[in-house]
């Protein structure tokens, strides 16, 4: 296998610098685009996963037990902790400054979460007297899942139309 360079008059016909389709957003259509497509907040999936716990804790109590219950407990606080650390550390003002620093700072938090979820794992192994691990492994799963239903319940997208060469949310007109 070897690289080619390609000479610069082949690449300029190759139609992939063609800017002539290409045209900037106006400050009003890039504004129109972010309100049409809401982001979901890492702190509600959070707040779910702080519900689904106490939910799942709450079933396993009446139908299991106390151990049972604290295992599970076990499993969805080493889910819930990480998590909002993560969140954190994706909204601080670091993660804001450029796409680059959003970028490390997404990849250095992600590693804080899976340590600090490993790590919270160990410490209920050690900690926790007759730690029941299949329902450690329920309360965590169960918990994890919650970020599935923060896309599914995600605010819906608002349509956007092109009136008179300006996207514009769906209903205003210029």
């Amino acid at each position: 296998m070897y690289m080619v360079t390609i000479p610069p008059s082949i690449a300029r016909r190759s139609g992939f610098d063609d800017e002539s389709d290409f045209s900037p957003l106006s400050r009003e259509q890039a504004q129109a685009l972010v309100k049409a497509h809401p982001v979901v907040s890492p702190w509600w999936v959070v707040l779910g996963q702080v519900v689904v716990g106490l939910v799942i804790v709450a079933l396993a109590w009446a139908v299991f037990g106390v151990n049972v219950a604290r295992s599970v407990a076990c499993g969805s606080i080493a889910v819930v902790v990480p998590a909002a650390l993560f969140a954190r550390g994706l909204t601080s003002q670091f993660a804001r400054i450029n796409p680059g620093a959003a970028v490390i700072s997404f990849f250095v938090w992600e590693l804080v979460k899976i340590v600090v979820t490993l790590s919270m794992l160990y410490a209920a192994h050690r900690l926790v007297k007759d730690l029941s691990w299949p329902a450690m492994l329920v309360g965590l799963v169960v918990t994890i899942k919650v970020y599935w239903l923060a896309l599914a319940f995600k605010r819906k997208e608002k349509p956007v139309q092109f009136i008179h060469g300006e996207h514009l949310p769906h209903g205003k007109s210029n």
